[in-house]
This record gives C-alpha cells, structure tokens and sequence, in this order.
C-alpha cells in the first residue's frame, strides 16, 4: 500500500487553480524531493495530504484512508513548515513535552541531542527565538517525531549554512537507522541533491515530472561543441535551452543517452556532460513556459 495515492487531484479556490489533474504516489521508505516555482501548488498539495483543507475533486488516500478529519491517519504524519506556529506562552522545553504527547513514535533522546547541536535555549520563550532558532526546532520537531511521513515544508530557509549542513546530515543518518517516508518541499535544490531519492516537479499546478532523480539526472544533459554538429545531433530530442558563443554552441537536452549514444557525441566532438538536479528542474520549467 502506497503511503500516499493521488489520482486527478484537483484543487480550486474561487477561480484560481492551486492544483490541476495532479496524480501521483509516496512509497514507503524513500525520501522525495517536492520541487517547484514559488505558487506551482506545493504547500496547497501538503496541506491537502495532511488534511488542512479538502479536494475539490479526485482522490486523495492517506495510509488508504481519506485524510480530511481523520485522526488515526494524521497520526501517522507530521508537517514542519518555515512559519511553525506554537501555542503562546510555550519555551522550547514545552513544545518538546507537547511533541512528545502527540507523536508515537517521538524520540526524546534523539530530540535532546538536537536541541545540544543546534544550541538551543530549552528556557526561552518560542516567541524570543531568532528566526534561525525556530527553524532549528521545527526541523527538531520533525526528525525527533520519527514519523511513518514527514514534511519539511522550507522550515531550514532561517538556518546558517553550517546548521543547514547539520540538518541534512542528521537526516540522513537518521533515515538510514529509522527508515520512512520524507518529504522536502525547497528551493535549495543544490544542497538537497544528494538526499532526494525521487522527484515531484509541479508547475502552475501541474505535475510535471515524476521520476526518480538518478533517471532525470541521466535523461537530462549538456551537449557542447560545434554549432552545426550539435544541432544536428540535437534534432531527435526535446531541446530545454540553447545559447551559442561565435561558433559553439551548447544545448540542453532531454531524452536518451545509451552508450552508443555518448560515443557518437564524442566522435563529433560533442562534449556531453549530465546538468545538475537544479538546473533540470530549472530548464524543464522554462521551457514549459516559454513562449513559442
């Protein structure tokens, strides 16, 4: 059973389409990557799986149930968000006894250790954190919980790039010891690109793609050399981006590239060099929107 199961996930509000046709799984045990442009649908599609807000039309199962008012579902899910709100008058200490309470799973070993290792003040009101504080305990939150799903909806935007680090790599030690299914909703695609295991591209409410990263990172690529060759070996695939300098070119292309078909470029004289996970979503969204 698929942790989560959508199938023409529609959402609207008024005359706005948040989400359109959206079908797609969450397997158990994997860590997913939800990418996209600011308004593509990300936080709408989390908060439809966590049961903030209903479909309008579709399907939508969480652990096989519907998740709208559903407790024992929810249960099972925590949503870590960069604007985490806590109940007012809470110290770092009582949102951790507060976690505990609510999620079967809470580790408050493991939570200690990282309120150590991110210098967490256990006595301050949540309302006097900085901005990097607060993001440090929400993202506490959430990997202590150790729940079957967790989303990370941007809550690590307000870590320094050293607790950013400590993060993903607490994550990811974690994940290997207490496998489940994670979602990272961020625009900081770069940093995350070792971590992401399969990856949901949205685009104005569109699913775009739905592909583990290793076969996207295979199926997109730089192709570099003279512009007549290049486009000539350009012309039997989908081309994301061109830009030419004097009488080289080079092109971004999407489709297959066996050995036989590296090969061919070398004798070209093509220099064929696969794109980072960042700049394949990059070109796959511009050249959904470019105008043609």
């Amino acid at each position: 059973m698929s942790v989560v199961a959508a199938a023409g996930l529609t959402k609207r509000f008024g005359d706005v389409t948040a989400l359109d046709d959206v079908s797609f799984s969450l397997e158990e045990n994997a860590i997913y990557g939800l990418l996209g442009r600011n308004g593509a649908g990300k936080t709408t599609l989390m908060q439809l799986i966590t049961g903030q807000n209903t479909v309008t039309s579709g399907e939508l199962r969480l652990f096989g149930e519907h998740p709208f008012e559903n407790e024992q579902a929810l249960m099972r899910v925590v949503f870590i968000k960069e604007s985490q709100k806590y109940p007012s008058g809470y110290k770092v200490k009582h949102v951790l006894t507060m976690a505990g309470r609510l999620f079967p799973n809470w580790d408050e070993e493991f939570a200690q250790s990282l309120v150590d290792d991110f210098n967490l003040p256990r006595n301050r009101d949540v309302r006097k954190l900085s901005r990097g504080m607060t993001s440090a305990l929400g993202v506490t939150v959430g990997l202590a919980a150790r729940a079957e799903l967790t989303f990370f909806d941007e809550p690590y935007l307000g870590l320094d790039a050293v607790a950013r680090q400590l993060f993903y790599d607490r994550l990811l030690a974690d994940y290997a010891a207490h496998p489940r299914t994670v979602v990272l909703s961020t625009h900081l695609i770069d940093e995350v690109a070792d971590l992401i295991e399969h990856v949901l591209l949205l685009d104005k409410g569109k699913l775009l793609l739905d592909a583990p990263s290793e076969e996207l990172r295979g199926e997109v690529m730089d192709a570099t050399g003279p512009a007549a060759v290049v486009d000539e070996f350009a012309a039997s695939r989908l081309v994301l981006h061109r830009e030419q300098l004097g009488g080289t070119v080079r092109v971004t292309l999407r489709g297959s590239f066996d050995n036989a078909e590296r090969l061919k470029a070398k004798k070209l004289g093509i220099d064929l060099e696969p794109v980072s996970l960042q700049q394949a979503v990059v070109r796959l969204t511009m050249e959904r929107n470019a105008v043609r």
